[in-house]
């Protein structure tokens, strides 16, 4: 069942927008739960059917993979023609870039594969190798999934974006480092970042709408708004809808 609702806020927001003539679909952190991806796909679909404007914007901010057990499906998803009526954006989270990492670090494998990064090996048909000392094994496993990953879903991985942004919403995975500029902010800031981005109430010129950190209900705040819901332990996948100064939530 999809459920759809208004979060309250916990502030009184400036009026930031998105342009007009646009509809923004802004999904949390799927995390290897294909199932609900087609779901909230659907849902969408079906959302924006009622929206004869000019764009609708279908964003993800990152984490495809790990910690589900369908992490290849959700990559088969979005690397095909999915949700072709939208103008498609796809953020790169921590974990897809740790997974690309792997493919060319074996030596991040022990870090990855407890965070999630077997799961997604299992996705792929690869498995633990039973000989040889550790570091051989991580790297039987990376020569492995190499292997076994189709290119189009290598190619999808390779062309993710760090940042969006539509009128006075940035979109990124994990948040920014208050007070330095958008131009000069770390990529792994981006990726990782928790505190000091998530206690800060500061005006940062526009409202940040990121994944990465859990919280039981999308979090809306004056400068940021969390929409990771947990997605592969809870099944509930988040969608932010923003329309002219409006937003509003789809879940699953």
């Amino acid at each position: 069942m999809i459920s759809r609702f208004f979060s309250r806020q916990n502030r009184h927001r400036p009026r930031y927008a998105v342009p007009p003539d646009t509809r923004v679909y802004a999904v949390g952190d799927v995390h290897g739960r294909a199932d609900l991806l087609a779901r909230l796909h659907e849902t969408i679909r079906g959302d924006a059917a009622d929206a004869p404007l000019r764009r609708k914007v279908l964003l993800h901010v990152g984490d495809y993979v790990d910690r589900g057990l369908q992490s290849r499906q959700v990559l088969e998803l979005l690397a095909g023609d999915a949700m072709p009526t939208f103008e498609r954006i796809d953020l790169i989270g921590n974990h897809d870039a740790w997974m690309l990492d792997f493919l060319d670090d074996p030596a991040v494998g022990p870090a990855w594969l407890a965070n999630g990064g077997l799961e997604t090996l299992l996705s792929y048909g690869v498995g633990r190798p039973t000989e040889g000392d550790p570091d051989e094994r991580v790297a039987r496993m990376s020569a492995d999934l190499t292997a076994a990953l189709p290119q189009p879903h290598l190619d999808f991985l390779r062309r993710l974006r760090r940042t969006h942004r539509e009128g006075d919403y940035l979109f990124v995975h994990a948040g920014i480092r208050p007070g330095v500029a958008l131009d000069d902010q770390a990529p792994d800031d981006l990726l990782w970042i928790r505190e000091p981005f998530l206690d800060d109430d500061r005006d940062h010129g526009l409202v940040v709408v990121h994944g990465h950190t859990i919280a039981e209900r999308p979090e809306v705040f004056d400068n940021r708004i969390g929409i990771d819901t947990g997605a592969f332990a809870t099944g509930r996948l988040t969608c932010l809808v923003l329309e002219g100064s409006d937003h509003r939530f789809l879940q699953t």
